[in-house]
């Protein structure tokens, strides 16, 4: 495969092929931190990071064929470490989470459905539960992938997603037609 072949030679040194394979899914990695950093400048900082990061540890990816969900680990982590550096990745804890739940299901009419974007449906979930929604929905992750990049058991990851899902079906009334 092509990719087998790229990857040793980029272990070998070949800046070259590092680019082409990086070039490759170039759209798929900029989605994907995008997504976490939420602006242009910022997801390219962080890709320019990844890069960095892939070129000095390419020697330790042991199975060529892992190299797209080895490269989008490093960059899903480079965006973590940046939002925290910055302040911005802080996870709601239990009681706020409940206290925004509650809110939610006081108020079923927080915009009318052309308002309500997957944006702003997703800001409405605590931060792993988006970042879980996003990586499997958004990104067409496997679950094991997204346990992998995110450092979280495989068990946590699908209820994570499972419970978003549901807390999106009461913001947008999802459950309304189903006694229908």
């Amino acid at each position: 495969m092509r990719v087998s072949r790229l990857v040793r030679q980029a272990q070998k040194g070949n800046k070259e092929a590092l680019l082409q394979l990086i070039m490759a899914d170039q759209d798929a990695y900029y989605r994907l931190a995008y997504t976490y950093m939420g602006n242009e400048h910022d997801a390219m900082d962080a890709m320019e990071d990844m890069i960095v990061t892939l070129y000095e540890k390419i020697d330790q990816l042991q199975k060529s064929e892992a190299f797209y969900s080895w490269s989008k680990t490093i960059l899903v982590n480079r965006c973590r470490a940046m939002l925290r550096k910055n302040g911005k990745f802080t996870p709601l804890g239990d009681e706020q989470d409940a206290v925004a739940y509650e809110l939610m299901a006081e108020n079923p009419y927080l915009g009318t459905e052309a308002e309500m974007d997957m944006k702003t449906l997703l800001s409405h979930l605590n931060a792993h539960q988006r970042e879980a929604i996003e990586l499997r929905y958004v990104h067409d992750f496997p679950y094991q992938t997204i346990a992998d990049m995110t450092g979280a058991p495989l068990g946590t990851i699908k209820s994570r997603i499972s419970q978003g899902i549901e807390r999106l079906k009461v913001i947008i009334g999802g459950d309304r037609y189903e006694s229908d």
